[in-house]
């Protein structure tokens, strides 16, 4: 009976204790071996494509290239390549556009390590893996149209606390443009200020500090 080849496995996170947990607890399993490790996103573009793992455990922030533009870059040319987001970010726009990417898996750093061992080898076969709380966060997710390019550039500058003059000032527009704009974006937020607005930017994962 022919041996079969274990889950090739390569993990990008920024912390070094995070990877080597998961290294040691991955490679304790007989069907799995790590194969890479990343601690950013531009080296994690350029392991995968030196070692085409089977599956990717990746974090959404980290230095240099987000986990998402990570995997968006990655899958230009390994279109079905496997990916499962671990993090401890749980806004919904966060899960949202990390499966739009096209990651299969997303789970919450803290997670039972027996959970995270079946998510690898339900998505190496071919599945997907969102445990309860990830599905529940998608599914109260509010509908409506998405934020324009220019509305989340807004957004990011409410966030930071600038006032509709110094937003018009940084991007060269007037401020009664800016005002027209705040106003589309606190109606697709369905929030009544700016304090709110840049409240569920942030709790949402839509914008990030």
């Amino acid at each position: 009976m022919a041996k079969v080849s274990p889950i090739r496995v390569m993990l990008a996170d920024d912390h070094p204790v995070v990877c080597l947990g998961l290294a040691t607890m991955i490679d304790s399993q007989p069907d799995m071996t790590v194969v890479a490790q990343a601690t950013d996103g531009r080296e994690a573009v350029d392991l995968f494509m030196k070692h085409v793992p089977d599956v990717t455990l990746i974090d959404l922030r980290m230095p240099e290239l987000s986990g998402l533009d990570a995997i968006k870059s990655i899958r230009t040319k390994y279109p079905d390549a496997c990916f499962i987001v671990l993090t401890t970010y749980q806004g919904d726009e966060d899960i949202h556009r990390a499966l739009a990417a096209g990651a299969q898996g997303y789970l919450l750093k803290g997670m039972p390590h027996g959970e995270l061992l079946d998510a690898i080898r339900r998505v190496q076969s071919g599945g997907r893996y969102l445990p309860g709380a990830v599905r529940e966060s998608l599914a109260n997710r509010p509908p409506g149209p998405e934020l324009s390019p220019r509305e989340l550039q807004i957004l990011e500058l409410i966030v930071k606390g600038m006032s509709n003059k110094q937003i018009g000032d940084r991007l060269g527009i007037t401020e009664g443009t800016v005002k027209w704009h705040v106003n589309s974006i606190l109606g697709r937020l369905n929030v009544s200020d700016r304090t709110q607005a840049a409240v569920a930017a942030l709790n949402r994962g839509i914008v990030q500090l």
